[in-house]
């Protein structure tokens, strides 16, 4: 229980004014800010620190949720957080969602150089290419950190990796692994292919079956996928970087399968076959 239950805060404070803005990618850009929403996501955002700093700065509770994930307000004020009560009509106008949770954090950027990614000789990378739908992102961070990824790229092309649904999507998975931003793709793959990374495109129409690629033991070495736009897939001038074009099989009827699931397919075979004997353990070893 709160000991002591001040005032929740004005609908018309600036700080409140200040939270419901980061709902516009402009501001988050100008401010250098975004909203976390829940308790899954504030409790990893509390976990996390960005430059040394803590990554959650501010946290907007109802008295209910501050009660009921006491522990979490607990973790909050540690990293030295300041924390709002509000009611529920606030954490509505801040919040993005349709129920919200009683919890809405911001947070500080975290995205991480590509260079310093390059530098950290990745294994496995899931690279973003011209996905538009935010949803979609952050499913597909979600599968990369659950596959065991060291990074994931979001280039120039894709959606904003601070937009509340991919963020929401993560399902904290965006305070896990490195994530860099605004990387041109022409970039992203030149310097992966100097790390020693192998790029496999992930395309319906690609020559190259998954299943054929790990029958012939071609996985086990470091490995960055590089997925397209939700509705037209990779377009010729990306497909022609990488090193192969590699399509899921589909041996039942389904006509194809949506970006996160077929990203899960591909990131998960690699994670397979660099476990497997003989697959790679740092692009180091020889």
């Amino acid at each position: 229980m709160l000991s002591a239950t001040p005032e929740p805060i004005s609908p018309r404070s600036p700080r409140v004014s200040a939270a419901r803005r980061l709902a516009r990618r402009n501001f988050r850009g100008k401010e250098r800010l975004f909203l976390a929403e829940g308790p899954q996501a504030v409790r990893e955002a509390a976990a996390h620190r960005t430059g040394g700093d803590a990554t959650l700065v501010e946290l907007f509770a109802t008295v209910e949720a501050a009660e009921r994930y006491a522990d979490i307000i607990g973790e909050v004020r540690a990293v030295g957080a300041r924390v709002h009560l509000a009611d529920e009509q606030v954490i509505e106008d801040i919040s993005t969602t349709v129920t919200p949770q009683g919890l809405v954090g911001i947070c500080r950027f975290l995205d991480t150089p590509f260079e310093k990614i390059l530098a950290a000789r990745p294994k496995l990378v899931a690279v973003l290419a011209h996905v538009r739908d935010p949803g979609n992102a952050g499913t597909v961070l979600r599968c990369a950190d659950a596959a065991g990824a060291d990074a994931v790229v979001l280039t120039d092309a894709s959606v904003d990796l601070y937009n509340p649904k991919a963020v929401r999507a993560s399902v904290g998975s965006l305070f896990h692994l490195p994530v860099a931003v605004g990387v041109p793709v022409e970039q992203a793959v030149a310097g992966l292919k100097d790390a020693g990374v192998r790029i496999l495109a992930a395309d319906g129409a690609g020559d190259d079956d998954l299943d054929d690629e790990l029958d012939k033991r071609t996985m086990g070495g470091p490995t960055a996928w590089v997925f397209g736009n939700e509705a037209w897939g990779l377009p010729e001038e990306t497909r022609d970087l990488a090193d192969a074009v590699v399509r899921v099989p589909i041996h039942g009827k389904a006509e194809s399968l949506n970006l996160a699931t077929a990203a899960a397919v591909c990131l998960y075979a690699s994670a397979r076959a660099q476990r497997a004997s003989g697959g790679c353990r740092s692009v180091t070893e020889s």
